[in-house]
């Protein structure tokens, strides 16, 4: 076969592909980027409003300073302590013990949960007075918030629920680990190294790469916040006391229910920038703390 020819028979295998990411992707794309630019309403009017939208939403609109705070609020805890988590659970389901693989299972199984079930759930978990959540507190004598229904408490709830889905990220954090040449460690003891110093010295470093990762889609999932804020604010809008308005929450009402597309499709690429700019970043920083091993 003559290279033009498996050329073509390349490009004719990835053309599904090729149609796919121009219709479905790059489209839509380039029409967000224009809608951003008008006062499109989905029905009859489109015009030209140049950066009114963009004014609008960094001058007079205070709810997107709003949904943006609660949404980096979330960003910045809920990111770092799941990571965390997920790493000590790894590190305790990586121990050589019997029953150990029935432990995974146990761990596991919040991450394949998902949906307005498990949102549903914890609802009834965090209600106030008749919530499991409060009634083990005050087993101890201590009062439980008013979780969903405080605005102090509102985030804090969402992040420790995403706590609860550590499972997904342990199992990579686990494979990585177990791929870790036991000869580092062997070196270590004969050294007379503890376990403490071979987590930070050996197994940390080692794992590095998969941090990394896990880090990036992470931030950027976090900032897609939507179902559980919709879902689990009582009026479907953010409440209480917009506390849990997030970026796309307040996006989303923007769209559908002011029908203000334009202004939603501008949100839209804040948001992008956003999440652009932090991911480069990440990737600018990941040389002086990840850890690849042919480095």
């Amino acid at each position: 076969m003559n290279k033009k020819k498996e050329n073509l028979y390349g490009y004719i295998f990835i053309l599904p592909w090729i149609i796919g990411f121009l219709g479905l992707t790059l489209g839509p794309l380039l029409f967000s980027l224009v809608g951003s630019f008008t006062n499109y309403n989905v029905t009859s009017r489109m015009d030209f409003v140049g950066f009114a939208n963009y004014k609008e939403m960094f001058m007079y609109d205070d709810l997107f300073w709003t949904s943006l705070y609660n949404t980096l609020y979330f960003v910045a805890f809920s990111v770092p302590l799941t990571t965390i988590a997920a790493i000590l659970i790894s590190t305790l389901m990586n121990q050589d013990i019997p029953g150990m693989r029935v432990f995974r299972t146990i761990y596991y199984l919040p991450a394949i949960l998902s949906g307005v079930g498990v949102y549903l759930l914890w609802m009834q978990l965090l209600d106030p007075s008749t919530g499991l959540i409060n009634q083990f507190l005050a087993i101890f004598g201590i009062d439980g918030p008013n979780w969903l229904f405080d605005s102090e408490w509102a985030k804090p709830s969402l992040i420790m629920m995403k706590l609860w889905s550590a499972g997904g990220s342990m199992l990579l954090y686990l494979a990585a680990m177990q791929g870790v040449s036991k000869t580092l460690y062997e070196a270590a003891i004969m050294d007379g190294a503890t376990r403490v110093q071979m987590f930070f010295r050996i197994t940390l470093p080692m794992v590095t790469p998969i941090i990394f990762f896990d880090i990036v889609t992470s931030t950027i999932g976090s900032f897609q916040i939507f179902q559980e804020a919709y879902v689990m604010s009582a009026d479907n809008a953010g409440a209480p006391e917009n506390s849990l308005l997030f970026y796309n929450l307040y996006m989303w009402i923007k769209a559908f229910n002011v029908f203000d597309m334009g202004y939603a499709m501008a949100m839209s690429w804040i948001l992008f920038i956003i999440v652009l700019i932090l991911t480069i970043i990440n990737f600018k920083f990941a040389r002086r703390w990840v850890h690849y091993e042919g480095d």
